[in-house]
């Protein structure tokens, strides 16, 4: 059985605009305050920003507090506008990686986002426990991004 998790999301934006907010402007919209590295600990000060860097090379950073990055997650695919594919890893190290698949289709007046979050199965006995976190989590982060397109619209 593979455990996995699906969110979907329409946006009054086309293909291309919607695959760069979700990317290039990560920074204005990713809620740092509860879906980060710091912000997952009482120990550290809050992010001070989270960056995606484009391209087949790319990754998803976190700055903390202090100035040090975090990085969460490397691109795996990249075919602007359509899709990317992270290996996934903010708390774990590259090691030990799920997938994130995000798709961008013309649906329409807009696009649909499509997220695919997998391979938890890496996680041995904590795998269903993962899956079911992220299976809640994604939904702020969906709800901040369709939120930011409501104020910049």
């Amino acid at each position: 059985m593979t455990l996995s998790v699906k969110k979907s999301l329409k946006v009054p934006l086309n293909p291309e605009k919607a695959f760069d907010l979700f990317t290039l402007r990560i920074g204005d919209w990713w809620p740092l305050e509860t879906h980060s590295v710091s912000g997952n600990s009482a120990e550290l000060d809050p992010a001070q920003s989270i960056r995606f860097e484009p391209g087949s090379a790319g990754r998803i950073v976190e700055t903390l507090a202090d100035g040090s990055d975090s990085v969460w997650a490397h691109v795996t695919r990249w075919e602007r506008p359509s899709r990317f594919e992270l290996a996934w890893y903010p708390s774990d190290g590259p090691d030990v990686t799920t997938r994130v698949d995000v798709r961008f289709s013309p649906e329409d007046d807009g696009t649909r986002i499509d997220l695919v979050h997998d391979g938890f199965e890496v996680h041995g006995a904590r795998a269903q426990k993962l899956r079911d976190n992220y299976n809640s989590g994604w939904d702020p982060v969906m709800g901040r991004l369709a939120s930011h397109l409501e104020v910049v619209a």
